[in-house]
């Protein structure tokens, strides 16, 4: 009886996957680890798709289920181009393009394809769900100072939205109707800024707040200046902002965790970059909230971050004059692409089939 969603989210050292009975129950959750040596073997992300594969069936059998038991499948949304939130069937022109001309490489690009296959045994359809790419964002937040660059969306899109949605199934609110600003705080933060049902701006995590481990948004021309000094090629330049920024550059750990048991007992210099870092994400809220004329009605934090009460106290109290805030902690990937496809499944939404323009 086909009455399992077989959730599948790849990361860079790890395939996590979660199957859900219709009701909403989870019956497991597991995490696939795999080892730098494992991965080594494998020339590209694509190539290791197969050994991936194989991993996720065997866990399926080790817990006594069957692709048969399974009514769909639905994977990370990976780097696709630009795409509208919401659902998409897995189709080969999508499978195309995340094999061969992805926005970026990244494991997450396996999500649909490991969701298409085992789909495919199953003889039901695959889907993914608000990939990182989904970007709604209107011309005018696109335009900037220099015509060569505009502005893209990209950012924790799936937790973000889920939340959104989730704080309006909690509250009996119309999403559609509401402007909802969502921050995501994690090892990477960025916001979003919904409006009527529509992602129409962002602050991605090169634009606004600095976090554990990215540097955020920056004086350009002392930028420049640095990497100029440093004789930093682009890789050389993107490693130092994304993964040696923010509390890594300050406080040389990336566990905020760690940061805030310091500032707790007394080390100033701790407490201090802390708090930078809170101002830094009710600076973006703020930033997001004028797209609106300042009629916001909600503002989220989610995200592992979000589990603080310092932190986002911090947060809070500089941004609750613009609209009431509320802690939806956790980034709740797993559940928020069941929820995704079960809409799917119930009509609620109809799923869009992924053409390349």
């Amino acid at each position: 009886m086909k009455n399992k969603v077989l959730v599948i989210n790849p990361g860079s050292t790890s395939t996590k996957l979660a199957l859900y009975l219709l009701d909403g129950a989870k019956a497991w959750q597991e995490e696939i680890i795999h080892t730098e040596k494992e991965l080594a073997a494998y020339p590209t992300i694509f190539a290791q798709l197969e050994m991936r594969l194989k991993l996720v069936l065997e866990v399926l059998a080790a817990k006594g289920d069957s692709v048969e038991d399974l009514v769909t499948v639905v994977g990370r949304g990976g780097l696709l181009p630009p795409v509208a939130a919401g659902a998409y069937t897995v189709n080969e022109a999508m499978l195309a393009v995340l094999e061969h001309r992805p926005v970026n490489h990244h494991a997450s690009n396996l999500g649909a394809a490991l969701a298409f296959h085992i789909a495919k045994m199953a003889a039901v359809k695959a889907y993914i769900y608000d990939p990182v790419t989904v970007d709604e964002m209107i011309d005018l937040v696109r335009i900037t100072g220099l015509k060569e660059i505009s502005r893209h969306g990209q950012g924790h899109n799936l937790n973000m939205r889920a939340a959104a949605l989730r704080l309006c199934r909690e509250h009996n609110l119309v999403y559609a109707k509401r402007n909802i600003i969502v921050a995501h705080l994690g090892g990477g933060i960025t916001l979003s800024l919904h409006s009527q049902g529509r992602i129409i701006d962002m602050v991605s995590d090169d634009e606004g707040a600095f976090s554990p481990e990215r540097a955020g948004a920056l004086p350009t021309f002392k930028l420049l200046r640095l990497v100029d000094d440093r004789k930093l090629d682009y890789s050389r330049a993107m490693k130092l902002l994304q993964r040696n920024g923010g509390l890594k550059s300050h406080l040389n750990t990336t566990d905020a965790k760690a940061v805030e048991a310091k500032a707790e007992a007394g080390d100033q210099e701790a407490k201090l970059v802390y708090e930078a870092m809170a101002l830094s994400v009710a600076r973006s809220i703020a930033k997001l909230a004028v797209v609106v004329n300042g009629a916001v009605d909600d503002i989220v934090l989610t995200g592992g971050l979000a589990y603080s009460k310092l932190f986002t106290g911090l947060v809070r109290q500089r941004v609750e004059f613009i609209a009431p805030v509320h802690i939806l902690p956790g980034e709740n990937e797993m559940q928020a692409l069941f929820a995704g496809v079960m809409r799917v499944l119930s009509g609620e939404e109809q799923a869009r089939e992924f053409q390349l323009k």
